[in-house]
């Protein structure tokens, strides 16, 4: 059985060194102004190769986080940032956008790419595509049963990485929106504010109170307890999360995951006490999502881990041996010569100048304990071999000296970059376009009962999801797409599948794809590109275009500026664009549910509201396993259809009545300004 890997977070050079020195296996880090903690202490092109000599030369695997969203300007410094992670050495990248991973294939195509748990994949079908597509690791999401992963794990055919310790975001990775569209800050940009840490409230608020409970803050989850299982499963890589915490909580982590690997005890409380919120949980890998799952960072926690950091910086306060070498002394009459040689291959010779003087006794032994002093440095003795004739006796402080010269050129022979090979590439341009004469116009419904039937002429295409395929009149389907479910738990996705086959021969338009794992599961019908996919530059558009996608619906994240920009072909044909033109947007797509603070299931109508501090109402719905959050105020664009260079706009209907949505189509045909509240959202302002 494979041991597991120990993946360590590092967000400063401080935490680079705890991890390293607490015994990680590996490290990720994140590339300046491309990952998703842009708040940590990030690496560049000047100071990566450090940190990957600093690790290769202690068996330390380095794993490159450039695992964000890119806009369309920002793709040529994407692809420098490529070519300096290949010639750090560094030993994969982890990557999100689809145009990072098309530039890590184009620029350095033998460098490892992992996809990052921002890409959303928790079922078998999105790990298989993602190997199909080269990925060498998937990063499951964190939201996994032990079953679910044992399947994916089991069956994908690439490594699987899981979290086993740290934060958890209330929404799945990448699926989030929260932080963006209230604060212009974007999760899926490495910004995100931590919205979700503030007040929401799931009960009863009096009208125009704020909420002051704590109903979207998850525990960390921590389940170090488990790697034995993990490991049986075949998963390759325990994953710590918390780039933006402490070199002691690191320390702590990982000085926890290497005793829980051993089968040997480990002090819980002690890293309870490194950082918690109030406790920790294993829901997740449980499968008991509950209150419980529920909790916030407070002052007694702070005022422990206050207490507790001093002890923890004595796990990494020293060098750890942890590089096994082989030593060969040799003394000869002309003098001494030390060959030190490592596990990779790499020898270091360090000779002496000293003549052998004859022997009183046996000197053998102490010359093995004076070469076995390795403190201070990453190395420990496997074995000592010497060699000596009958005039064998040399000072203690030659074969000292001996010793720190052969294990200071050993090092330095580790420490040498070993980059990848690159390729010459030229990126493409992408010239911005204005807006055609003539937009169509697409509607999304949450059920056929929402659809204005009288309101539907001039529609381009409806959406609605997989399971109202059978409520849809024959006459709508050759204009309908079916919507596959962002999230597919359990057993849905199997239960897609079957729908899929199901239906794809009754006359429908085809399918609307929210994440990597639908091109795979709707293989060789009409494929249409939803929000979910995060699609934010016209590179990734042209990926998923080449996986199939007939149209691009551009995240709703996006400035018009870098929209403009983004127009994908296919066989010299564009592919249409489109973007929100009204819609409550999709803020959280959630397995555990805030409602649960507040009453269980039993007792549930399947929807609810959410108070912020500021009063405000955000509507909850559940359904399929998940529940989704919305933001009360919705996006309207259609008093300003030419301010967007795409081909289509959508309606996207989900709170709305039949009346009110045909309330809205009205006005979008109009082109009429909104009469109610409305947002711009984030088109003529972008995210950082």
């Amino acid at each position: 059985m494979k041991q597991i890997e120990i993946l360590a977070p590092v967000g400063s050079e401080e935490m680079l060194k705890a991890a390293v020195f607490s015994g990680a296996d590996a490290v990720y880090l994140g590339f300046d102004g491309m990952n998703a903690r842009t708040g940590a202490g990030n690496f560049d092109a000047a100071t990566l190769p450090k940190a990957v000599a600093f690790c290769h030369a202690r068996g330390v695997r380095v794993h490159v986080a450039m695992n964000t969203t890119l806009y369309g300007h920002e793709l040529a410094g994407a692809a420098e940032a490529v070519a300096a992670v290949a010639a750090s050495g560094a030993d994969a990248v982890i990557c999100q956008d689809l145009a990072v991973a098309k530039l890590c294939r184009e620029i350095a195509p033998e460098l490892p790419r992992h996809g990052s748990t921002q890409m959303s994949v928790h079922t078998l079908a999105g790990a298989l595509q993602l190997a199909e597509m080269g990925y060498t690791r998937v990063i499951l999401a964190r939201e996994l049963s032990m079953a679910e992963i044992e399947h994916i794990t089991k069956h994908c055919g690439i490594e699987t990485e899981v979290f086993v310790h740290g934060a958890l975001c209330m929404s799945m990775s990448g699926q989030c929106y929260l932080s963006a569209f209230l604060g212009g800050r974007s999760g899926n940009r490495g910004s995100c504010a931590g919205p979700c840490r503030l007040p929401f409230d799931a009960g009863q608020v009096p009208e125009g109170q704020p909420g002051r409970r704590h109903h979207l803050s998850l525990k960390d989850n921590s389940v170090i307890d488990r790697l034995a299982e993990l490991q049986a499963l075949g998963v390759a890589s325990a994953k710590i999360e918390g780039r933006l915490r402490t070199p002691e909580y690191v320390a702590a982590a990982v000085d926890a995951c290497l005793a829980a690997r051993a089968a040997r005890a480990y002090d819980r409380e002690l890293l309870r006490r490194a950082f918690s919120r109030s406790g920790f949980t294993s829901g997740w890998f449980d499968g008991k999502i509950d209150g419980t799952m529920f909790g916030t960072r407070s002052e007694a926690d702070a005022d422990e881990t206050k207490k507790t950091l001093p002890a923890l910086r004595e796990l990494y306060r020293r060098e750890r041996s942890c590089v096994p070498v082989t030593m060969q002394l040799d003394l000869e009459p002309e003098g001494e010569k030390l060959s030190v040689t490592d596990t990779d291959g790499n020898k270091a010779i360090a000779y002496g100048e000293t003549v052998p003087q004859p022997a009183q006794k046996d000197p053998t032994e102490a010359y093995q304990r004076s070469l076995c002093k390795t403190g201070g440095t990453p190395f420990t003795v496997a074995s000592v071999k010497v060699t000596a004739g009958a005039e064998s006796f040399v000072p203690g402080g030659v074969i000292n000296e001996m010793r720190r010269a052969a294990l200071e050129s050993l090092l330095e022979k580790r420490e040498a970059a070993r980059p990848w090979a690159v390729k010459p590439f030229a990126l493409p341009e992408y010239p911005p376009r204005t807006a055609p004469a003539v937009q169509t116009l697409r509607a999304r419904f949450a059920a056929w009962e929402q659809v204005p039937e009288e309101e539907l002429q001039g529609l381009e295409y409806l959406i609605l999801p997989i399971a109202q395929a059978d409520n849809i009149p024959p006459e709508w389907r050759a204009k309908t797409i079916l919507e596959l479910p962002r999230a597919m738990f359990g057993t849905l996705e199997e239960d897609m599948a079957r729908r899929i086959e199901t239906v794809q021969d009754k006359g429908f338009a085809g399918f609307s794809a929210d994440n990597i794992a639908h091109f795979r599961l709707a293989k060789g019908q009409p494929i249409f590109g939803g929000f979910g996919l995060n699609v934010t530059n016209p590179m990734a558009a042209e990926e998923y275009v080449r996986l199939g996608a007939k149209s691009i619906l551009i995240l709703p994240e996006v400035k018009d500026t870098d929209i403009s920009c983004i127009a994908p072909a296919a066989g010299g044909r564009p592919v249409p664009t489109g973007a929100f033109f009204y819609g409550h947007m999709p803020l959280m797509l959630t397995r555990a549910c805030p409602l649960q603070n507040v009453h269980d299931c039993a007792h549930c109508t399947r929807q609810g509201l959410l108070t912020d501090r500021k009063a405000k109402k955000l509507a909850v719905r559940c359904g399929l396993g998940v529940r989704t959050i919305y933001n009360p105020v919705p996006i309207y664009m259609g008093d300003k259809p030419d301010a967007l260079a795409v081909d289509f706009g959508l309606a996207y209907f989900s709170l709305e009545t039949k009346e009110e949505a045909a309330h809205v189509l009205q006005l979008l045909r109009a082109h009429a300004p909104f009469d109610g509240e409305f947002t711009r959202g984030l088109y003529f302002k972008g995210t950082c």
